[in-house]
């Protein structure tokens, strides 16, 4: 029998899936079905659903009875996935152990159960784990030596998905957020093809990559090495290698062969971002949009950014701030916060 479905070409399906789950009105009563190069997600109130997604009728099977990770243990666990990684975030060891267990007895499809074991530090941005499921894990060295002389990954390395795009990386060398894959896409809309665009505080490329598949051509920078590693494999991944130039190293360092250069500057890099602003500045050509990312109270959560940009580029640049928005929450009274402001040279 026929039941409401949003209709998405397969590339969309995961980050439209999360959108809907994310609005409550994933219809968990049937499955998800691939045809002909789109996926129909069964819906629960097709007028609730935003007017930019089609729906359609379309004959969904019945979903079958899963074992969810709650079945197993009573009570619903908060976790999130990264490819075939599960990731939890427990201060209670046994509790992250029964909630791992359950993950791997459940259907929920993970290699590896993970649990953060520190805060994000350093330059570089990475983070401790606590495999609890899975592979046991190495040092970084240990496993770099692996992968280089056996062809094998390790346990806390996977690929994600996003928006037609594959990312492969390790969690325990790299930093990457899945919950940023919206505010990654609203950006690559703005791309057209041709233009120039620098990614300061690249990563894997998350921006850098689906940037180039939009036809900009890509320059990249992160302090990470690893990252960079990664970030090239993705380019060849995503058959965009031509359209990327991937550079390891402080980008204060290396900016000086871009002077004058970028249409787009993404500055990625919440709580210090600002600190670059000379930089992004000498990077950008005569007419650059500037994606400046901050973390601010929410008193005033646009305020200190704009007044930074603004201190950083006039009187050189007649600098128009075409939009401020919240990303997400970052702490209590404290949001993630994204600027968009155009530099216009004078």
């Amino acid at each position: 029998m026929p039941v409401p479905c949003v209709r998405v070409p397969t590339e969309d399906g995961e980050a439209t899936r999360r959108r809907l789950a994310d609005a409550d009105l994933v219809d968990g009563d049937h499955t998800i079905t691939g045809e002909d190069g789109f996926l129909y997600i069964p819906v629960t109130d097709p007028a609730a659903v935003p007017g930019d997604l089609a729906v359609v009728d379309f004959d969904a099977p019945e979903r079958r009875t899963q074992t969810n990770p709650a079945d197993i243990l009573g009570f619903e666990p908060s976790y999130e996935r990264l490819g075939d990684v599960v990731i939890v975030d427990e201060d209670d060891p046994e509790r992250a152990q029964r909630i791992a267990d359950a993950i791997v007895q459940s259907d929920v499809r993970a290699r590896t159960v993970v649990n953060r074991a520190s805060k994000i530090k350093g330059t570089e941005r990475v983070r401790d784990w606590d495999v609890l499921a899975g592979e046991s894990t190495e040092s970084s060295e240990a496993r770099r030596g692996l992968e280089d002389e056996q062809g094998e990954s390790s346990s806390t390395e996977t690929v994600h998905r996003e928006y037609g795009c594959e990312f492969e990386l390790d969690i325990a060398e790299v930093y990457f957020s899945p919950r940023l894959a919206t505010e990654r896409h609203r950006v690559v809309e703005q791309v057209d093809a041709g233009e120039q665009a620098f990614d300061m505080f690249a990563g894997v490329g998350p921006y850098a990559v689906p940037m180039a598949a939009a036809g900009a051509d890509v320059v990249a920078t992160d302090i990470n090495e690893r990252a960079i590693h990664y970030l090239r494999r993705n380019a060849e991944r995503n058959g965009v290698a031509d359209r990327v130039t991937a550079i390891a190293g402080d980008v204060r360092d290396l900016a000086g062969d871009y002077e004058n250069w970028a249409d787009r500057v993404v500055m990625n890099l919440p709580h210090t971002a600002e600190e670059f602003l000379d930089t992004a500045v000498a990077l950008a050509g005569d007419d650059c949009v500037l994606h400046l990312y901050d973390i601010q109270h929410e008193d005033d959560p646009y305020g200190p950014a704009e007044a930074a940009i603004r201190e950083a580029a006039e009187p050189a640049y007649d600098v128009t701030v075409e939009t401020h928005r919240s990303v997400r929450s970052y702490a209590p009274h404290e949001l993630n916060v994204v600027v968009d402001a155009r530099l216009t040279r004078r």
